[in-house]
Parts: C-alpha cells; structure tokens; sequence
C-alpha cells in the first residue's frame, strides 16, 4: 500500500510532469473508482494543472480550482506513460486499469497517467471536488507528521487520549495520526524497539521521546529516499530499505533474531522479538496477545 513517503514522492514528481499542462480528458475504466457526481468529469477536460499536493495518503491534482483526488487503497499505482492509446480504454474486470487521466500533445506525443489496481478487491478511488476537505476522507484525516507542528507535544496529547489501545493501531489510524500505514508503522516500532502491543498512555517520558524521533527519522528517511526518483522506481526503493515489515523469516538487520509475523483477519504486523519484545514471541492468532 503507498503510504506517506511514496505518495509524497509520487506528488513530487507528477508536479513536474504536469505542472502547466491542460487535462483533456479522464476516462473511467472502472466505475466503482469514482466516487462523486458533482462537478462532472467533463467540468476538469482543459483545465490546466496548478499543483500536485499530498494530505495523508491522498493524492491532489489541483487543475484551475477543481482537485482530481486519488486514494490509491492497497493495490492501487500511477504509472505516467509517454502516450496513451487514441481510443478510450474499455472496461474490465479482469484489467487492471482503473482511470485514465489525458493530457494535451506535446512534441507529437499525448502523454498521460495509468491509475491501477492489482488484484479482485477493489478499493481505488478517485473524486473530483471543489476543495479537498469535500472529501471525507481527507477532512477526518488527523495531523501530518512531517509537519512542524507535528511535536513532542502534540504526539504525547494523542497517546493520552487514545488510552489503552495499541500502538501498533493508534499509528495506523488515519484520523489520529494521517499517512503512517501497516508497513511503516512496523517500521516506526522496530525502530523505537517497541512492541506494536504496547499501551498508547504506557510510554515513559524517555519512550515518547524516543517514538517521536522514530516516527519523524523513519519517514522523513523514506522520504528523502525516495525524492526525485521517478514512479516506477518507489516500489523497489520502499522494499529494499525495509527493516521487518514484509520480512517473516529473515535476519532483523539490528540484532540478527528472525523476524516474526502476527496474522489478522485483512493484514498482518511484522516485528523483532529480541528489539521489540524482550525476546517474547507474539502470538499468531487475531486475537494476539503476549504470551505469558
């Protein structure tokens, strides 16, 4: 799943591929992606592009006062091709193809975005509104943790209120702290040597100074790796730089203790025993607890 740091990238780049540029035309390949009526796509066909902005793992295409806004969910990509095919993609399950977004020709050559979407559950979406907070998504999203007003502080009142849930939750919840995912909070856990079960209100001061400077190192890390470099590279960059998420069965890079996997009903968590846990294994069963 893209999460803070690839969409930031993708954002980076896609502002200078479209930047000026007129849309001429978006196609829909997969109906259930669009997700509002109101303005129609056609109200976006010559729009010019003015900005390509990131809030929270949503993707903004800011085009002469309307925003084209993307969530690409689990499986979804942009891909920027060169030139698009001159007639309209058609609709199908068994593809891929999600949405199409045209440009205007440029050096005899129309250019455009794929917007994909592996597998059968399908959870792209795309909405076209008058301002981004018409999106609910975006308007629930909770603070961003690049910014600067991102603080010590501020991270120790969210704990506070979140009370005895789990860290490993209170990171990936979207209207709490915006653009962490599964990976990267097991990133941020592994890093701050915490268990993803671990009480939200149970740090020491010297635990949330340390989960702090987690969450900003971790990211803005991801980030600085990835700026500059082109889609179809991010994947492979956020793979490789990974510590234990997506890693069950492999050396920690850290300590050399095998990495380990809790299972959930739609996900799982990865972790190091020995970094996290005091060496205690978690159970691997959804309802997973410390084994005593």
């Amino acid at each position: 799943m893209p999460e803070l740091p690839e969409v930031e990238a993708l954002a980076l780049d896609l502002r200078g591929r479209l930047s000026g540029r007129a849309i001429t035309k978006v196609h829909i390949a997969a109906f259930s992606a669009l997700k509002t009526y109101d303005p129609p796509l056609t109200a976006v066909e010559g729009a010019l592009v003015d900005d390509v902005r990131r809030h929270g793992k949503f993707l903004d295409i800011e085009a002469s006062g309307l925003h084209l806004v993307f969530h690409l969910a689990r499986a979804g990509w942009i891909r920027w091709r060169d030139e698009v095919p001159t007639t309209p993609p058609r609709p199908s399950p068994k593809l891929p193809l999600a949405v199409r977004v045209v440009l205007d020709e440029q050096d005899g050559l129309t250019p455009g975005l794929d917007v994909t979407e592996a597998g059968t559950k399908k959870s792209l979406a795309l909405y076209l509104v008058r301002s981004p907070g018409e999106v609910a998504g975006i308007a629930r999203l909770g603070p961003d943790p690049l910014e600067e007003s991102f603080t010590r502080e501020a991270l120790a009142a969210i704990l506070a209120a979140e009370g005895r849930k789990q860290l490993k939750g209170v990171l990936r919840h979207q209207g709490t702290i915006a653009g962490i995912g599964n990976a990267y909070s097991d990133e941020i856990l592994h890093a701050a040597r915490m268990s993803p079960f671990k009480p939200a209100d149970g740090l020491t001061d010297d635990e949330l100074t340390t989960l702090f400077t987690a969450i900003k190192q971790t990211l803005g890390d991801a980030v600085d790796r990835s700026r500059g470099l082109a889609a179809s590279e991010l994947k492979a960059e956020k793979k490789s730089n990974l510590a234990v998420h997506g890693r069950t069965g492999q050396a920690c890079p850290v300590c050399g203790d095998t990495v380990r996997e809790v299972s959930f009903a739609d996900s799982s968590l990865q972790y190091c025993p020995t970094c996290q846990t005091g060496g205690k294994p978690l159970a691997d069963r959804r309802m997973s607890k410390l084994l005593k």
